[in-house]
């Protein structure tokens, strides 16, 4: 058996030992009683020693046996059947042999010499599942080890001293089997390592410490390596499907990162802050290994980027967390993208195939968004809150790329508007949702804009060939209308409803704007109306039907119309007027006409055709006004004296 470089049954042939031979079952319990002895199966008729050797032990022995070895202290136990007798077995030893019995040797060798070692020997303790690079001649390594002599007592220890041991490799800067034995090693491997004394201190030891000719016994784990060539190397393992824009320098990034050494000891990590580190890229505002990571990442990227000390913190590490001499590894994603030369980008998604006008400053715009980070991270919308975010454009009432970003858009228009945060939120962002130096993204619809000095827009649809008489203020008019906002939706349809919407013109009731789309039009005449709010429903709206500040549409066909009085009548004659008005409506000839009286005689003459009330109202109650207006000392009667007719008035009432 090869156990320290030689063979151990030559070994023990050539060197004298000082033994105890015991024929006893309980020697052999030497092996046993060794705390960490080293056993190994023992026998010479295997293919071990010299051809010497095993002619020897063919010819004496049928053998097993078991040999354990504790530093300088060596136990063999042998179960045998001898095929002679042999006084001689072992040059030097004596025992007692008889041919043909079975017995048992028990040989307990104590401060016997070291076995001697022609090179290292090496056993790999632990090898990581992934080795992406091994070490080299010429690589700098960082490692931890334990220094022992063969019989367990420590010499040296790095953990002691609190920090790795770092050296170049290969060239001469160590003792030469431990040149040799981190060779091939990787990253958090581990190995324990036997070297021999000419490839350690020699015959010279290393002062009191390691005595002459001594074997050194190293547990070493390497933690890291590195080579004065290497760079920044950068493995991308997701890449976004689609990339509009690359890193470049100068350019300001948010991003997040989990930083580690070569070995994944964690030292710092944006992600237990739960903020971004948030930099310029390329100006030196970086560890040199970072601004070259970073360069040529999309927005939604993740990378690894490796960095050797030359490019991260160098010879004296960060003083704290990262060694000095350490590779670092960060792992990226990438979330934030933007220049300071960067205006607003926009991106047209839907535009209409009609649009009469674009938004202008100064209008004022009605419009749905979802608003997010540049990696998708929502942050608001007002579809969330069923409500459109209504406001003036080109006047400061919003973000400044905003209110850029507004301009120019059609009724029905949808674009994406990209913010960077000098027109977004700057520095500082909003609270929680908006972090500070975010591309600020906006999907946004536009429903609806107009302005404050805009008017009823008219455009006649269907105009009848002949058409005698036009509606003016007072008319009493009936028609049809289909309602809706701008952006199509319905609002409401007299259709629905079988029947015509009734209105006296000028009377306010409905709104302005509908009052003037229907002011000169004709019966049959079809007409396309577009009210703005403050000619409609106001800021407020109507609840449940129409949202504040919205512009209105209406399809309408005038139907019917009955001409109106003059303005400032309710009443008026179709034939000349009796002389003897009042006494017509005295019956009871009291001298006062009483409201019945009143009452009767109007309607009378109505129904007779003499007279004719204001379209569009209440009879009863234009009468009951009528006759309030010549009550003039409101007794409840009318006297002939306070009884005039209209053109008997010097001031204007709505009366006879």
């Amino acid at each position: 058996m090869d156990a320290g470089g030689g063979d151990v049954t030559a070994a023990v042939r050539r060197r004298p030992l000082h033994y105890h031979v015991d024929t006893s079952r309980r020697a052999c319990n030497c092996a046993r009683a060794i705390r960490g002895a080293q056993t190994a199966p023992f026998n010479p008729s295997a293919r071990q020693g010299s051809q010497r050797d095993r002619e020897w032990s063919r010819k004496h022995f049928k053998i097993r046996a078991q040999l354990t070895i504790y530093g300088s202290t060596l136990c063999l136990c042998v179960y045998s059947k001898a095929k002679q007798s042999n006084a001689n077995l072992m040059q030097d030893h004596s025992c007692s042999v008889t041919r043909g019995r079975t017995f048992l040797v028990a040989i307990a060798a104590c401060n016997a010499p070291p076995v001697p070692l022609d090179d290292i020997l090496i056993e790999k303790t632990f090898v990581p599942e992934k080795c992406v690079r091994a070490v080299k001649v010429g690589d700098y390594v960082r490692y931890h080890y334990n220094g022992v002599f063969p019989d367990g007592k420590k010499f040296d220890s790095s953990y002691d001293r609190g920090s790795t041991y770092n050296v170049f490799v290969g060239k001469k800067q160590l003792i030469a089997g431990m040149d040799k034995a981190l060779v091939g090693m990787c990253v958090n491997e581990r190995r324990l390592v036997k070297i021999p004394p000419h490839l350690a201190y020699g015959k010279k030891g290393y002062g009191d410490i390691i005595p002459a000719d001594s074997i050194l016994h190293f547990d070493v784990l390497l933690l890291d390596v590195w080579n004065p060539e290497d760079g920044v190397q950068i493995d991308t393992y997701h890449t976004p499907s689609s990339c509009s824009r690359k890193v470049e320098v100068s350019d300001y990034v948010r991003y997040h990162y989990n930083g580690t050494l070569l070995d994944g000891t964690l030292f710092d990590s944006s992600h237990t802050r739960m903020r971004t580190y948030d930099t310029y890229v390329g100006i030196g505002w970086l560890i040199a290994g970072m601004d070259q990571g970073l360069l040529g990442m999309c927005v939604g990227e993740r990378r690894i980027v490796t960095m050797p000390p030359s490019l991260g913190y160098g010879e004296n590490g960060d003083g704290s967390d990262i060694p000095g001499q350490a590779s670092l590894v960060f792992d990226v994603i990438l979330l934030d993208l933007h220049n300071p030369r960067d205006g607003i980008t926009v991106t047209n998604q839907k535009v209409p195939e009609s649009c009469t006008r674009k938004s202008a400053t100064g209008d004022f715009v009605r419009y749905h968004y979802n608003g997010s980070l540049l990696d998708g991270t929502f942050f608001d919308s007002s579809y969330s809150r069923n409500r459109t975010y209504d406001t003036y454009v080109g006047k400061g009432y919003v973000i400044a790329g905003m209110d850029e970003g507004l301009i120019g858009v059609c009724v029905g228009e949808k674009r994406t508007i990209t913010i960077p945060p000098h027109l977004g939120y700057g520095e500082e962002g909003t609270g929680t949702k908006i972090p500070g130096s975010a591309v600020l993204v906006f999907d946004i619809d536009i429903i609806d804009f107009h302005n404050p000095s805009d008017n009823t827009e008219v455009t006649v649809i269907h105009k009848p060939g002949e058409c005698d008489k036009q509606t003016k203020k007072g008319d009493f008019v009936k028609y049809h209308y289909n309602a809706s906002m701008m952006d199509g939706t319905s609002i409401d349809s007299t259709y629905n409803y079988g029947k015509t919407y009734n209105i006296v013109l000028g009377a306010n009731q409905v709104v302005p704007g509908m009052e003037d789309g229907l002011m000169e039009m004709c019966v049959g005449e079809k007409r396309h109306l577009v009210i703005p709010p403050h000619l409609g429903y106001g800021e407020r709206g109507v609840p449940d039907e129409v949202p504040g500040s919205a512009v209105l549409l209406f399809d309408i066909e005038l139907v019917e119309m009955e001409e109106g009085l003059p303005e400032g009548y309710m009443f008026i004659w179709n034939d000349d007027v009796s002389p003897d008005l009042f006494a017509e409506m005295d019956k009871d000839e009291n001298k006062q006409v009483e409201p019945s009286e009143f009452t009767d005689y109007i309607m009378q003459q109505v129904n007779q055709g003499k007279g004719r009330l204001a379209p569009g109202f209440d009879p009863n109650r234009i009468i009951d006004n009528m006759f309030s207006n010549q009550d003039r000392d409101g007794d409840g009667t009318i006297t002939e004296a306070e009884f005039k007719l209209k053109a008997d008035e010097a001031t204007t009432h709505d009366e006879l």
